[in-house]
């Protein structure tokens, strides 16, 4: 990781003060890194973990970024990762325009990676991501959504990038169509399984923890699974005050909403669907050899489901 780390210090260099400024402050403002984790972890599945693996988790760490950039912008955030946000501190024109050249840089990079089956796994994911993003904004407000509508955003806007990370790990060091798939399956399921987590986090979580504030997804009026649940399996009371919630934003109910939330079941409902897909992706590679990099892959998956941050 460090080494992934210095890939993407070296790539922000731009002679526009303000490029790099903003794309410094955004990729050093403390992630995870789970997405380039999951590029390395899935190449050592398959051999040795090489320089053109940690270009490739710095382009997906760049693409994951830049989305970042954007979805600040569009959901008017003010806090990220614990930090105010970069759209809150430099502006929404200067954040939307540096994640396009994050956006661009990545695709310089991987062109350089001169792989063109690397080139279409990633153009595909980004478009996938950008469809997602639009079903989300779509959904914004639409207290109707259904579970499966809901579900598919979550597929498009989140676990594609899993997907197309251990994917690439395994397809640079020449795995099988097969164990493509089988990787592809369990950054699928991983994926998911991280995005129900954040959702149930965002009506449980403490805000100095998860480094967002409380409620933003409600405020902005995002039909999430918990309140989705909330709706259907609460009082006729309850169903009324989700739905006004969802349809109108605004964090003036939010105490009721989140005491209806949690008094019905939807958090323990979304962590157990939680639950299920991270034991799918344990599954997806169970039959793949055992080495510490499968270990590694196993143990993220329980800790996408445990983690409280």
């Amino acid at each position: 990781m460090p080494l992934v780390d210095a890939e993407i210090q070296r790539h922000l260099q731009s002679e526009v003060t303000l490029v790099h400024q903003v794309a410094e402050y955004i990729v050093n403002s403390g992630g995870k890194r789970l997405r380039p984790a999951l590029v390395l972890l899935s190449a050592g599945m398959f051999g040795d973990i090489k320089p053109q693996h940690h270009t490739l988790a710095a382009v997906i760490e760049f693409i994951h970024t830049a989305t970042l950039l954007h979805d600040d912008v569009v959901d008017s955030s003010s806090l990220r990762r614990g930090r105010a946000t970069a759209n809150q501190l430099f502006g929404n024109a200067a954040s939307v325009l540096v994640g396009d050249f994050i956006y661009s840089r990545a695709f310089q990079m991987m062109v350089g990676i001169k792989n063109m089956t690397v080139m279409q796994i990633l153009a595909d994911a980004t478009n996938i991501i950008a469809e997602g993003e639009v079903l989300q904004l779509l959904n914004c407000h639409d207290a109707d959504v259904t579970e499966d509508a809901y579900l598919k955003v979550i597929h498009f806007k989140t676990a594609q990038l899993f997907e197309a990370a251990t994917r690439l790990g395994a397809l640079l060091n020449g795995a099988s169509a097969n164990d493509q798939a089988i990787m592809s399956t369990y950054g699928m399921h991983l994926g998911t399984a991280f995005q129900l987590i954040d959702d149930v986090l965002d009506f449980s979580g403490d805000a100095a923890e998860i480094g967002k504030n409380v409620g933003d997804d409600l405020a902005e009026g995002k039909p999430t699974l918990p309140l989705l649940y909330a709706m259907r399996h609460g009082t006729p009371h309850q169903a009324s005050l989700i739905r006004n919630a969802i349809e109108h934003g605004g964090l003036e109910q939010m105490p009721e909403v989140i005491a209806t939330v949690k008094s019905c079941g939807a958090l323990d409902y979304v962590k157990t669907l939680a639950q299920r897909e991270a034991e799918s992706a344990c599954a997806a590679i169970a039959q793949l050899p055992d080495s510490k990099y499968r270990s590694a892959l196993l143990e993220l998956a329980m800790f996408a489901v445990t983690r409280s941050h």
